[in-house]
């Protein structure tokens, strides 16, 4: 009987434990939903004066004048999407090729050190990133980049125009290349680790019908680990859209739209950075917060967007 009283008591403890963890965790679950809340209620009410002032035309608008009051959201979008985009399309493959490299081909006593440089580069402060880019980066491609590829492009349809101009050294491909730099570990990183969980027995079964290297990779660890690879990219990719020091660094922080990578730009977040301080007036700072919440809609819709193909792919697999 004193045994059957002990273990009533104990498994009214374990209850109350279970229902305090319970509530515990739908509060933090609750407070991070309040927290996101408050963030876009904050950021459309800052931005409302902009809003009434200019309406959608916002948002189709290069015109960026402080002195006349008038704000368009154009320029900043157009270097925010063009800058993430470069930045993907050069880190995306060689971040793959890397942890390819490192999970089959690379021999065991490099395996560690490479990853620890990986690791070491993805912790390195954006800022870091800035300075070099300005100081270091930024003259070497305009003299040994820039002015060799103008000067043999020059004339030429649509390839002349798309690096054509000044080369200044800072614009929006040197922004693309700096950002691809900062996202190209974490890419690495990821998919590295989901390429570690492909079963070794799919691969040693691939090699036992005679498969190459090359094949194993491309049809078995790759497609095992899709989902995960889409995920890290779409990580990146946030982080290349909301990246704010070393973009203000090394893109020039021009409101306007040249059809050239090489010249000059800005993007939300550089405009913010460089401009909050200076927002005098009331449609000023309205307009550099309605920037802001564009920024929060560009980021969670990539984000969405990511979730639904993961899904979409985890359902295909089901298939």
């Amino acid at each position: 009987m004193a045994d059957l009283t002990i273990r009533a008591n104990s498994a009214r403890r374990a209850g109350a434990g279970d229902s305090r963890f319970r509530l515990t965790t739908l509060a933090a679950a609750v407070l991070l939903l309040l927290i996101f809340i408050g963030v876009i209620g904050a950021l459309i009410v800052g931005a409302m004066p902009a809003f009434k002032a200019f309406g959608f035309g916002f948002l189709t608008t290069e015109a960026w004048s402080p002195a006349r009051d008038r704000f368009g959201a154009l320029g900043p979008i157009y270097g925010t999407l063009v800058t993430s985009v470069i930045a993907m399309l050069i880190a995306l493959p060689v971040g793959i090729g890397i942890a390819v490299f490192l999970t089959e081909l690379c021999p065991r006593m490099l395996r560690r050190p490479i990853g620890i440089a990986i690791e070491l580069l993805a912790g390195i402060p954006s800022i870091i990133y800035g300075i070099w880019g300005l100081f270091v980066f930024a003259p070497f491609f305009q003299a040994y980049v820039q002015e060799p590829v103008i000067e043999a492009l020059d004339g030429v349809p649509v390839l002349g125009t798309l690096f054509g101009g000044a080369p200044f050294g800072i614009g929006i491909l040197t922004a693309g290349i700096i950002l691809s730099i900062m996202i190209l570990p974490f890419i690495a990183a990821v998919t590295r680790d989901v390429l570690e969980t492909v079963p070794s027995v799919l691969k040693e079964a691939a090699y036992g019908v005679g498969a190459t290297n090359w094949e194993v990779i491309r049809k078995v660890a790759l497609p095992y680990a899709r989902a995960g690879v889409v995920g890290g990219a779409m990580l990146a990719l946030g982080r290349a859209l909301g990246e704010t020091m070393a973009v203000t660094f090394v893109i020039g922080n021009a409101h306007r739209i040249e059809p050239s990578l090489f010249a000059p730009g800005t993007s939300i977040s550089a405009s913010i950075a460089n401009e909050f301080t200076e927002a005098t007036t009331e449609v000023y700072l309205a307009s550099l917060i309605e920037l802001g919440l564009l920024l929060f809609v560009i980021t969670f819709i990539v984000l969405a967007a990511a979730q639904l193909m993961l899904r979409s792919m985890e359902k295909g697999q089901g298939k």
